[in-house]
């Protein structure tokens, strides 16, 4: 086949399946007849699984078009067509590349993402029938199907043992799942467990490590020990990135402290540029605060970086009666294309 010829064929692929998503999914269908309506909406996503099918018998489609897989699986999931999302993702069990472990992970992944982590589970467990390696990468991804599906207890308890039991040995990214999980529940008497068991296994803690900690300690409103912790993180040289300050930053921020707050964000700038999320935290606090005079002169830091807009802050300035406040800055000089970047 010609390199021109391929590429009409997969043109069509695509355009069969774009046309499946496109008639599923037609706005139109809301004038249908109520009776008539069930119906007609399942032809219709059965037509796009269908669809997708039919173009996943490429090999250029399967894997250049992993959008589309996001993509299908999601409408689906919206629709609750559950089955169908089953019947697509079965379907590519077909292909030669159901024996590589990347895809395998990528089909587990989709199902933990609209929370068919019972799937997840079952295609984990069928590898070594595929001909599939199974790695500790693969039960990363199981780990984090359970994650995403909010049933993360049912296999965090075990996974340790499950490693065992199948010859793999956990890495950082196993405990790192593990512990984000255990901490942002707030449930730290696990998160600590884990972390032994992570020690005992020899795994040195890398920076995400220590930052799910310290976010896990900000969420529970511990910030005593979140700035021990982030002075324990200090003294065996892991050096902090953005989203640590960020979540000591929220943390001072919660606690209504504004000396701390100002002083981890100009620690922070000695260090690294801040980034958007510091913007928004730091400038709703200080509005909240009725510090304008601060919010006005890092707002203008932000809006030179084209990170946020200063419309906001305008506005709580006119609602604060600071009209002359509100003009100055209105007047010093900021563009238009400032102005219309987008700041919640």
């Amino acid at each position: 086949m010609s390199k021109a010829t391929g590429a009409t064929s997969m043109r069509r692929l695509v355009g069969l399946f774009n046309a499946s998503l496109s008639s599923a999914t037609n706005p139109a269908a809301a004038t249908a007849v109520k009776s008539s309506k069930p119906i007609a909406d399942q032809r219709k996503f059965k037509k796009l699984a269908d669809g997708f099918k039919k173009s996943s018998e490429s090999s250029k489609f399967r894997d250049y078009y992993k959008k589309a897989y996001s993509v299908t699986v999601q409408r689906l999931a919206s629709a609750k067509q559950f089955s169908l999302i089953d019947d697509i993702l079965q379907h590519q069990k077909k292909y030669k590349e159901i024996s590589q472990e990347g895809f395998v992970i990528r089909l587990m992944m989709l199902y933990g993402k609209v929370g068919m982590y019972e799937h997840a589970h079952k295609l984990f467990d069928e590898m070594p029938e595929l001909n599939c390696q199974r790695t500790v990468n693969s039960l990363n991804a199981l780990l984090s199907a359970y994650l995403h599906s909010k049933k993360f207890d049912n296999v965090a308890v075990s996974v340790i043992d499950t490693l065992e039991k199948k010859g793999l040995r956990p890495d950082i990214i196993t405990f790192n799942t593990l512990l984000d999980g255990f901490f942002s529940r707030g449930q730290f008497a696990d998160g600590e467990e884990i972390w032994g068991l992570m020690e005992k296994n020899n795994l040195v803690p890398d920076i995400r490590t220590y930052n799910t900690k310290l976010r896990g300690l900000v969420c529970e409103r511990k910030i005593s020990e979140a700035v021990e912790f982030w002075e324990e993180m200090m003294s065996k040289g892991i050096e902090p990135d953005i989203r640590s300050y960020n979540a000591m930053i929220t943390g001072h921020c919660n606690a209504g402290n504004l000396e701390q707050v100002m002083k981890w964000y100009g620690e922070l700038k000695k260090s690294c540029l801040p980034d958007r999320v510091t913007y928004i935290t730091v400038l709703s606090f200080l509005r909240k605060k009725n510090e304008f005079e601060m919010a006005s002169e890092i707002c203008k830091e932000a809006m030179d970086r084209r990170m946020i807009s200063g419309v906001a802050l305008i506005d709580e300035l006119v609602k604060e009666s600071r009209i002359e406040e509100a003009i100055q800055f209105l007047e010093s000089g900021l563009s238009r294309s400032a102005l219309r970047l987008k700041y919640p």
